[in-house]
């Protein structure tokens, strides 16, 4: 038995547009000329058949009409039977057998046709009572037959009592008509193979429009907003070509108009960012003196002043993100790289926050790196922020010492709170996202993780946030040890900081 082979390894093509067409044109074309064939080998046998009836229902009659005046009345059995032996003489072209009748005269042993085949008797009655020519196609062995009834008439018109019967082969007409169904058989084959190539052709008329709007739309989603189809007619293609590039210009403006309100979205914020700078460090300044002599004031004031105090801390902080963010958005952020020991730099930034008592920190030594200080504390500060605000402690920071010949390092941030809520999970590096229903509303500016993942991407690297099966959210920073912005690693999935965990979100 033949193996079968499976869908999804037939080749794409063969179960295609074009094949389809292709197939469905010389169905069509198969129908049409089998349904041609059949009637035209119906009317074609019909019509021979009718030819070679009439032919012989004539003939018949011209030779009766010339033999029968010269048949004694009554006849006697041997002159029926000469009669019938001139008649077949006669008819020696069409090779036909005759019985004669007479009225009152009994049949001969000859009178029987050719072969022992009588005269049916629904044709004799038919013949006797009509007394017109009758004719019937009958079967012998296999072989097709006309029998002909023909009743003679008198001189004055009137039927008289001699009846003459025929019987011709058919076998000749019938080779005939096999051999057009022989010539129409042998020329349906190659007319099927020429409808190929009409086939081939009006697919690829069809086709021609449809790859190239498929080709537009590809260069649409790679953000080709210009891209326009040559129209080209005026059917259904066509509008379909006119309807695309409609969208496509309408795509094209509300793209162009919503690149320009982001353009001036993120210039009103770092222009609005700057221009606060100097009166908040003012204010800063004041802040600092008051919070300085607040033990002097009474309670009320005293507290009036420190809550002014955090709310222009926490404006400064905000401040400070924007025109970092903006910084990232104009392409102005650099990188300045240096050798650093990976483990103290992690140290200095908690105890520059006073988190040693709330964060464990596994610190192994001389883990060195090509890194900016600066950025890898703000990542660090704003990933274990993060974790103290809206997680739960301990909070655990983990540094992999690479493998030898690893190129990879890697800086886990782990909490011990209820973890991120999977529909959050997707959206927690966005900018401004704050997760009500995950997490405790956050007090920042909801830019912290944005730009620790900006910072990340700056040093080439990928920042990932997943859920511990145990419970609690863990942040991974995944660095390269030598700067490599284009450098791409194969990931297991798996983070140290909660064995088991599958990598939920990767920015």
């Amino acid at each position: 038995m033949g193996r079968l082979v499976p869908t999804r390894l037939v080749p794409t093509r063969l179960r295609g547009l074009r094949a389809r067409l292709v197939v469905a044109f010389v169905l069509v074309a198969a129908v049409s000329a089998l349904t041609t064939a059949s009637l035209t080998y119906r009317e074609a046998r019909n019509a021979i058949l009718q030819r070679s009836q009439d032919i012989a229902v004539n003939d018949l009659r011209a030779q009766i009409n010339s033999l029968a005046p010269e048949l004694a009345v009554p006849p006697s059995q041997s002159d029926l039977d000469f009669f019938r032996v001139q008649l077949e003489r006669s008819g020696t072209s069409r090779d036909w057998d005759i019985s004669v009748h007479y009225s009152g005269v009994p049949d001969s042993e000859d009178s029987a046709l050719h072969g022992g085949v009588m005269v049916p008797a629904d044709l004799r009655e038919s013949v006797e009572k009509r007394h017109v020519p009758v004719f019937q196609r009958i079967i012998r062995a296999g072989d097709p037959w006309l029998l002909i009834g023909m009743p003679v008439r008198q001189a004055d018109g009137k039927a008289s009592a001699l009846t003459v019967y025929a019987q011709l082969p058919l076998s000749a007409e019938e080779a005939n008509v096999e051999a057009l169904v022989s010539a129409a058989r042998g020329g349906a084959l190659p007319v099927l193979g020429l409808a190929v190539i009409p086939a081939l052709l009006a697919a690829r008329g069809v086709l021609r429009p449809v790859r190239r709007l498929r080709q537009a739309a590809g260069r649409l989603a790679k953000g080709e907003l210009d891209t326009r189809l040559e129209v080209k007619g005026t059917d259904e293609l066509a509008d379909l070509s006119r309807n695309f590039n409609d969208m496509a210009a309408e795509l094209e403006e509300s793209v162009a108009e919503l690149r320009r309100l982001e353009a001036n979205a993120r210039r009103f914020a770092a222009d609005v960012s700057h221009e606060l700078r100097t009166p908040l460090a003012a204010m800063s300044a004041v802040t600092d003196v008051l919070d300085e002599d607040a033990e002097s004031l009474d309670p009320d004031t005293a507290a009036a002043v420190r809550l002014i105090s955090q709310e222009t801390g926490k404006l400064a902080r905000m401040v400070e993100d924007l025109m970092e963010v903006s910084r990232f958005d104009a392409g102005a952020a650099a990188l300045h790289l240096d050798e650093v020991d990976v483990a103290e730099t992690i140290r200095k930034t908690l105890q520059a926050r006073a988190w040693q008592q709330r964060v464990t920190a596994e610190l192994p030594q001389d883990v060195r790196a090509r890194l900016d200080p600066r950025r890898l504390d703000v990542v660090v500060a704003n990933l274990v922020g993060n974790a103290l605000h809206h997680g739960g402690e301990p909070v655990r920071v983990l540094l992999h010492a690479p493998e030898p010949g690893a190129d990879r390092l890697l800086i886990e941030i782990a909490d011990s709170g209820p973890g991120i809520d999977p529909e959050v999970l997707p959206h927690v590096f966005d900018r401004f996202y704050k997760a009500d229903s995950a997490r405790a509303r956050s007090e920042g500016s909801g830019l912290g993780l944005a730009i620790a993942l900006e910072n990340v991407r700056l040093h080439g690297g990928t920042l990932r946030a997943a859920n511990c099966p145990e419970g609690g959210a863990v942040f991974t920073v995944d660095l390269p040890l030598r700067r490599a912005p284009e450098h791409t690693t194969a990931d297991d999935g798996r983070d140290a900081a909660c064995p088991g965990t599958e990598k939920e979100n990767d920015a």
